[in-house]
């Protein structure tokens, strides 16, 4: 006999805002704990999201928040979706522009000089460059005579089939980059192989994923001294959690990119 399991219209809704990912931790807002509340009445739903702290970038936190609200439209059996940012510094303004659905250029008026597809390409990058230092230092840990002079010859069919591999072809797919077995594994974010000295080259790809590693540790511990009880929605982070590609191909409008 077969089971089929429905899911809650609840759990759909909580499920799509996992797909919505803080650009700079490289985490679901679902596991960073963003999430505050989520109400769900037939096809209207109502999501409250919280930050860090009251002055992380508007930029950021406007994409999140638009994210979510794009991710909740998409789900069939929504009627109406209102997604607020609490206790930030421009929580009224950005919740204002997510009402009318203004953009983040209608929101911030001339603050707002560039598109935010640029500010996800910037750190879209940055995820693929953590992800593939996760998987190339593990195969060399897994390979103890190689070195980082062989990672020039090692293509993707040379890696194993697990979470960091398949974490490392989906950031790859996301940025256009090839992911047949035959293609180099060692590229920059525009698929050229790299040169020269490739032990400098993993010394700092090796900085971008610990940069990225201890921003999401210390976000996590503001948010956790912010709102007590938070670690309880927090899920560990886990090696090769990866952007979902539909996640980096909203389109919203922005300023330039600001660090938090």
């Amino acid at each position: 006999m077969t089971v089929v399991t429905t899911l809650s219209r609840h759990d759909e809704a909580y499920a799509a805002l996992g797909g919505v990912f803080d650009p700079e931790l490289d985490e679901p807002i679902t596991d960073l704990g963003f999430v505050r509340s989520l109400e769900v009445d037939d096809g209207a739903v109502h999501v409250h999201l919280r930050l860090p702290t009251s002055f992380c970038s508007p930029n950021f936190a406007y994409l999140m928040a638009g994210d979510s609200k794009d991710v909740l439209n998409a789900l069939p059996w929504t009627e109406r979706v209102l997604v607020e940012l609490d206790d930030h510094h421009d929580s009224d303004k950005i919740n204002a522009g997510l009402a009318a659905d203004a953009g983040y250029r209608g929101t911030f008026g001339h603050e707002a000089d560039e598109d935010l597809e640029e500010l996800r390409a910037t750190f879209r990058r940055k995820a693929y460059v953590a992800a593939m230092e996760r998987s190339l230092t593990a195969w060399l840990k897994a390979n103890t005579d190689a070195t980082e002079s062989d990672l020039g010859t090692l293509v993707l069919g040379d890696l194993p089939d697990d979470r960091n591999s398949d974490a490392l072809l989906r950031r790859r797919e996301a940025l256009g980059l090839r992911v047949d077995p035959a293609a180099p594994a060692l590229v920059d974010h525009s698929g050229r192989p790299h040169t020269g000295d490739l032990t400098m080259v993993m010394r700092r790809a090796r900085a971008t994923r610990v940069s990225i590693d201890g921003n999401a540790h210390f976000c996590r511990g503001l948010l956790q001294t912010r709102y007590p009880g938070a670690e309880e929605q927090q899920v560990p982070r886990q090696e090769g959690a990866f952007i979902p590609l539909a996640t980096l191909t909203v389109q919203h409008s922005t300023t330039q990119e600001q660090s938090r």
